[in-house]
């Protein structure tokens, strides 16, 4: 990896002090994460023109849906951070950061069964690309799993940018269709996606994240546009994670994790979930990841 790449990855450093309040407030993690049950996420943001076309503006409901469950990015900020591989496994950077060469991950599958090239990387950021992932001037496959990107001009955050929940990765041969009902190479594959209502995600029976993330065995996501009535179904144990923009909804919070920290919530978690000690503070629900990163009690 070049010079550039490290400094980028150095600057990703978070402080430590969302894991320090979560501490303070009692949210343990354990060491011992286990595979089973089913997240249930009662989100906003929801509409009935909905899709997993990730270039088009989305509410939170279809980020989590999309690149928080379906979809990949060649890059992705963990939940500490730091910038790490998610279908690129390494990246390097000429002199000027003008140009970069992506080494892409072997081995993973559509969830309708194709295998991911690079054919399927470039396709995609030509497609970000005209919807204003800007600065490219080319994109080149330089084999079956790594590509070249030219720039105008440097560009040291690349690969930092392309972390970006917009950026996911589409299988090239099937856009139209991995856009309006979800095709993508993520932990959990598309069982029903009403667009405006619900959706059930059902994890695939083998994963490249295998042992590292993807404890729930299902994901169910609820439109629920009113916070009050969001509140009221965590409150309930209809669902066991709600975003809510402060705790009024919830008098009694000995039963609930706030989320990323009691300062700045955007989300309530039941305990009956279990939530890493370090959670990302970037975006909602852990970097909208949290489907990935949390398990059951």
């Amino acid at each position: 990896m070049s010079r550039a790449s490290r400094m980028d990855r150095r600057a990703l450093f978070t402080t430590g002090a969302a894991a320090a309040l979560l501490a303070a407030a009692g949210v343990g993690a354990r060491a011992d994460p286990t595979r089973g049950g089913r997240l249930r996420m009662a989100l906003s943001g929801a509409g009935r023109q909905d899709s997993f076309d990730a270039g088009r503006a989305s509410g939170l409901f279809m980020q989590v849906a999309g690149a928080g469950c379906v979809f990949d990015c060649l890059t992705e900020i963990a939940a500490d951070g730091t910038l790490r591989g998610e279908l690129a496994t390494g990246w390097e950077a000429n002199a000027d950061a003008t140009g970069w060469r992506f080494s892409l991950r072997r081995g993973v599958s559509f969830h309708d069964g194709s295998d991911f090239t690079a054919v399927d990387a470039a396709a995609s950021l030509e497609r970000h690309r005209a919807a204003g992932l800007a600065g490219i001037r080319r994109i080149e496959v330089t084999d079956s799993h790594s590509l070249r990107v030219a720039f105008d001009a440097p560009a040291p955050q690349f690969p930092y940018r392309l972390s970006d929940p917009r950026y996911v990765i589409y299988p090239e041969a099937r856009v139209d269709e991995a856009m309006a009902g979800g095709i993508g190479t993520g932990l959990y594959r598309v069982r029903r996606f009403q667009p405006g209502r619900d959706f059930v995600g059902e994890r695939v029976e083998a994963h490249y994240k295998d042992g590292h993330a993807g404890w729930f065995d299902e994901v169910e996501i609820v439109s629920i546009p009113s916070a009050e009535v969001r509140a009221e179904a965590l409150r309930g144990g209809y669902v066991d994670v709600a975003d809510l923009p402060d705790t009024s909804g919830l008098p009694d919070l000995s039963d609930f994790a706030l989320l990323p920290d009691a300062r700045s919530m955007m989300q309530a978690a039941s305990r009956a979930v279990v939530v890493p000690g370090r959670v990302g503070k970037a975006l909602p629900l852990d970097n909208l990841r949290a489907a990935e990163r949390w398990w059951m009690a």
